[in-house]
């Protein structure tokens, strides 16, 4: 419902945006939906300044919906490799398949329609429709919450369905008809730069006046924090083995999973190393070293990781495994991306 102090909120954060908003983000010049959905979904778990060249490098390779849908995975991936959670990549490369196959290589122009495809929720759905259309759709990312849990001073984590439930009433009753795409950028602005989590600056906030978290000096309690929880932990043990060549065995993982789809080294699991090999068809030539152990965090456990490295000899055939899996890696561009914690022991190697 429309009030005055809405419209007074709307105009407040649109006289802000247009003397202090950001309006030369790659996305914001040519803004297509095409254009728009990609950088949302990038920046769904990543910061922009680290988004950008991702962005542009992405963009080059994939100018539409059409050549991001034709292209392999792994090329998708390779090019979303080191932004983390790379299940936004797979559902982009899936959701622009649908798009093609079943939209004639158009965006849906609605809200349900949008978010039927792989990857796109309600809040990215009304990005994409506002910011690239201009249509009256409201959002609700992580810093818009921020703002509005705030201003509002709405109670709960917003991972419950009730304190949810609320933001999206405010959200929609803040949202003006007119100028919903800049209100918008310039709410997820808000957040990013100003309404930060640990030191927001209210002194330069343009809704500090009436908003109930500044006014009881309480910013830091909204929104209410996530409910604490111990991680797990869990133990892996991964292989670098070496042929007489020096190559490097490697392997692309499963589609689905932990670093679905990226290039990985061998992992033991249950079995011991003298059964690994076996299975393997290879021999071992040399001692294992252990020459690394690290820890590697994900959202819901960590990961503790040994790394031993031995020389090893191929058996009777020139066969490891399920050949289309696994490679002898000799330095040169993998087809794909490679998961970070690889990387890190790549770059020990």
């Amino acid at each position: 419902m429309k009030t005055v102090q809405s419209d007074r909120f709307a105009t407040q954060v649109l006289d802000w945006f247009d003397e202090h908003g950001r309006k030369h983000l790659p996305w914001q010049q040519n803004p297509t939906p095409y254009r728009v959905w990609v950088s949302e979904i990038m920046l769904q778990q990543t910061q922009v300044a680290t988004a950008i060249p991702y962005y542009e490098k992405f963009m080059h390779r994939f100018t539409d919906v059409r050549s991001l849908a034709a292209a392999p995975l792994d090329d998708v991936l390779a090019h979303w490799s080191g932004l983390g959670y790379y299940a936004r990549a797979r559902n982009l490369h899936q959701c622009a398949i649908r798009v093609v196959e079943d939209h004639e290589g158009v965006l849906p122009t609605t809200l349900d329609g949008l978010q039927e495809l792989p990857g796109i929720g309600r809040s990215t759905a009304g990005a994409i429709l506002s910011l690239a259309s201009g249509q009256h759709q409201s959002i609700l990312d992580g810093n818009v919450k921020r703002v509005l849990a705030r201003y509002f001073a709405v109670d709960g984590w917003p991972g419950k369905k009730p304190v949810l439930d609320t933001l999206w009433e405010r959200s929609e009753q803040v949202t003006p008809a007119k100028r919903t795409g800049p209100f918008n950028q310039a709410m997820m602005d808000l957040g990013a730069t100003l309404c930060t989590r640990t030191r927001p600056s209210c002194s330069q906030c343009p809704l500090a006046t009436r908003c109930q978290a500044n006014k009881t000096n309480t910013q830091l309690d909204f929104p209410g924090k996530k409910p604490k929880k111990v991680i797990p932990v869990r133990a892996t043990c991964m292989l670098v083995l070496r042929n007489a060549k020096g190559e490097l065995l490697m392997l692309q993982r499963p589609p689905t999973g932990i670093w679905g789809g990226l290039w990985s080294l061998p992992e033991l699991g249950d079995a011991s190393l003298e059964n690994w090999l076996s299975a393997a068809q290879l021999k071992a030539v040399s001692d294992a070293d252990n020459i690394a152990r690290f820890r590697h965090t994900f959202s819901h456990y960590h990961l503790d990781i040994d790394v031993f490295a031995l020389q090893v000899e191929l058996g009777k055939v020139d066969m490891v495994l399920e050949a289309d899996r696994y490679v002898w890696y000799d330095g040169a561009e993998l087809p794909g991306g490679v998961a970070a914690p690889i990387s890190k022991i790549l770059a020990l190697l």
